[in-house]
């Protein structure tokens, strides 16, 4: 699994005109899936999120997590993070997961958030067209993948 994780002031995800999720502020998490993930990576991604700790304190250091913030979260699941680019200038996406591995993971790993939290996740739809917008604090963009976990 790869996350990209992006500290927001907002984000939304809008979905043919109509807004399917929006929060006011918190983290905005893109995930991709490939065949070889397991829930054992869902588990291992969902407790480094939750525990990251890229929010401002009273200090103006990054030192609070999500969880002492109150703030909220958008989880939308983006095929492309598992492009390949090594041969030529299309993209392949051979290593991005079907359907059938890739939904029941990707609602996992939002149950599995929504429970660290103690609060629903917004969500995108699967497989949809989404029009995803955000306002990067900071900028604060981390990068994470279940195969570099050392």
């Amino acid at each position: 699994m790869r996350a990209v994780i992006q500290r927001v002031s907002h984000a939304s995800v809008t979905i043919d005109g109509r807004v399917k999720s929006s929060i006011a502020g918190g983290l905005l998490v893109l995930l991709g899936i490939e065949e070889a993930d397991t829930l054992d990576d869902a588990q291992w991604l969902c407790r480094k999120i939750a525990g990251l700790r890229i929010f401002n304190d009273a200090a103006g250091v990054m030192n609070r997590d999500i969880l002492s913030t109150g703030g909220d979260v958008i989880v939308v699941s983006q095929f492309t993070l598992m492009g390949s680019y090594k041969k030529g200038n299309r993209p392949s996406y051979i290593r991005a997961a079907g359907h059938a591995t890739a939904i029941p993971l990707y609602e996992a790993f939002c149950s599995l958030l929504s429970d660290a939290l103690g609060k629903p996740v917004g969500t995108g739809e699967f497989g949809a067209d989404m029009k995803v917008e955000l306002l990067n604090d900071g900028p604060v963009t981390i990068c994470m993948d279940t195969k570099n976990k050392e």
